[in-house]
């Protein structure tokens, strides 16, 4: 059974730093692509990143480009979200999603994928 389990997230001051870790179980040859989402409140999910498996090509939302890197360590199966220089406007719960054939292009698009992690609360604040 497939299943995402994310972590690393807390509060933490404007310019601060944190890691998110995204734990995948249950993978099959079919899931190419893991994505890492945020939904603030009141507002619609929105895609931050996503990185393809099998070469580490990575994908950034422009909001989060230079500031977040995602990176695999697939002997643990797991995709670390690396975010740096925290602003009060990335403060979300975070998640992280697969699906079967998801494609690179629209990696960002929640519609690609089937299968969520509960999420992780990030809060940046003074």
């Amino acid at each position: 059974q497939l299943q995402l389990v994310e972590s690393g997230g807390g509060s933490v001051q404007p310019g601060g730093s944190l890691r998110l870790s995204c734990a995948a179980s249950g993978l099959t040859a079919d899931h190419h692509v893991i994505g890492w989402f945020r939904q603030a409140p009141g507002k619609e999910r929105e895609g931050v990143s996503c990185v393809w498996l099998g070469d580490s090509r990575a994908y950034y939302a422009d909001s989060v480009k230079d500031r977040f890197t995602i990176s695999v360590n697939n002997a643990k199966n797991t995709v670390y979200l690396q975010m740096n220089s925290l602003k009060p406007e990335d403060t979300a719960v975070y998640y992280c999603a697969t699906g079967v054939h998801v494609l690179f292009r629209l990696c960002l698009s929640m519609w690609e994928y089937d299968d969520w992690g509960q999420g992780t609360r990030v809060t940046i604040s003074s």
